[in-house]
């Protein structure tokens, strides 16, 4: 629940340290060939510039870092350094109204949010779809026990975990518009191969090719959306994407209540069956995200799509506002690897270790009760069907807490405090379990 707003902590601390960064990066240039008659002093940003009138300008803060003439040189010095894709829409002094770029919102929240959650579904339809099989006597059909079960998810999440960075780097290498359709592709046909397990090892085996192939794929997912986005947008469509998960587990539980009743059929167990069917919708979404993921705003147009997505005032309207939120998402194109030095100076950002040490325990309190709610209402004596139905209501009360979340923590400008009441409202539910 706490997702939304810490990814927004990693946008403030990155807004509020990212000029630090910057200046330090591009002392060594990118790619560590920087002369001295190439090397320049960043000149000082300062995002305190309003452009006149209250109706023009760049994001709601109605400021342009680009003002100073000498500031707008330097960044297109370094975008066309970097050959980032949209150098060439790049204008300082492009303007637009509030209400064009409240329609072009709303045009991105259909054609790339909507997408991306929709990918998000296709992950946690195999990444989740493991506690309904179980709740088929899936355990007893391979001969394993709980502890089997246990074994399954740890390989799952080390396998996980271990892909997060490599998966990363290859994205920024290819781009994201091309590794994530591979990644569902490839992740999918290991899911549907999971309706012909035989016993524990191809259990397990199946367990850590999933964890491999998925991992890494929500960043690079963000990452994508950081091309279309502000930083003051993201936190919200983050929300919408993270109540994807819950809304994947209300249709897949009914999904799963149809799939299960199955059992018998070509003398199949109801859990092959909602392996083998679940995979197909994840492997026709993967094939669908080759067309349907652009590497960029300016990058709409292909042969399937010849008149893109933007006309040319709204591709420089996408460009430049999310230039003047973020002068730095220009310094790198999107088919350009992250070096080793970069990676080194990433590591040592110290403004973000809290933000990772809430990413290591801030779920510890509500995945055990997620993970074993099925088999936990198949031993208080529920059938298979009615187990799954049971497990729609907690993620309403997701969906629900999740958004309200979301929403206060960006009405009140805070961040902290508002991500330390998911823990408080979990841990008198947890009691309550025992």
């Amino acid at each position: 629940m706490a997702t939304p707003a810490t990814a927004a902590s990693s946008l403030d601390e990155k807004a509020s340290h990212g000029q630090e960064r910057q200046q330090t990066k591009e002392s060594d240039s990118l790619d560590g060939s920087t002369t001295p008659t190439q090397a320049k002093e960043a000149p000082v940003v300062h995002r305190t510039s309003e452009i006149p009138g209250s109706e023009e300008g760049g994001p709601d803060l109605g400021e342009n870092p680009f003002a100073d003439p000498s500031a707008a040189e330097y960044w297109r010095d370094l975008y066309e350094k970097s050959q980032y894709e949209c150098r060439h829409v790049f204008d300082p002094e492009f303007t637009w109204t509030k209400e064009e770029e409240r329609q072009l919102v709303r045009k991105l929240d259909w054609r790339v949010c909507l997408w991306a959650c929709v990918m998000f579904f296709s992950l946690q339809v195999d990444r989740g779809n493991l506690a309904q099989a179980v709740s088929d006597n899936m355990l007893d059909d391979l001969g394993m026990n709980t502890d089997d079960y246990n074994y399954g998810n740890s390989v799952f999440r080390v396998a996980f975990l271990l892909a997060e960075l490599p998966s990363q780097l290859v994205s920024k290498k290819i781009g994201p518009d091309r590794w994530i359709p591979m990644q569902i592709v490839l992740w999918s046909v290991v899911a549907i191969s999971q309706c012909a397990l035989t016993g524990r090892a191809s259990f397990l085996c199946t367990r850590v090719l999933l964890g491999l192939l998925e991992g890494g794929f929500i960043p690079d997912i963000v990452l994508w959306l950081s091309y279309f986005y502000t930083s003051r947008e993201l936190p919200i469509r983050l929300s919408y994407f993270w109540t994807s998960l819950s809304v994947t587990g209300i249709l897949t539980s009914l999904l799963a209540f149809a799939l299960l009743h199955l059992r018998g059929v070509n003398g199949w167990g109801g859990w092959r069956w909602l392996f083998l069917v679940e995979g197909l919708i994840t492997l026709l979404v993967g094939i669908a995200s080759f067309f349907m993921m652009p590497a960029s705003a300016v990058q709409t147009k292909a042969w399937f799509r010849p008149n893109g997505w933007f006309s040319d005032r709204e591709v420089a309207i996408v460009v430049n506002r999310v230039l003047r939120d973020d002068p730095s998402k220009g310094d790198m194109h999107n088919r350009q690897a992250v070096t080793p030095k970069l990676l080194w100076q990433c590591l040592k950002d110290y403004h973000l270790w809290p933000l990772y040490a809430i990413g290591l325990i801030e779920f510890i309190p509500s995945n055990p009760p997620a993970t074993y709610i099925t088999l936990t209402l198949r031993a208080l004596g529920f059938n298979p069907f009615t187990t799954n139905l049971l497990t729609i209501p907690y993620n309403v009360f997701h969906i629900i807490n999740l958004i309200l979340l979301t929403r206060l923590s960006d009405y009140l400008g805070e961040r902290t405090y508002v991500c330390l009441l998911q823990p408080l409202w979990t841990l008198p539910c947890v009691i309550a379990l025992r």
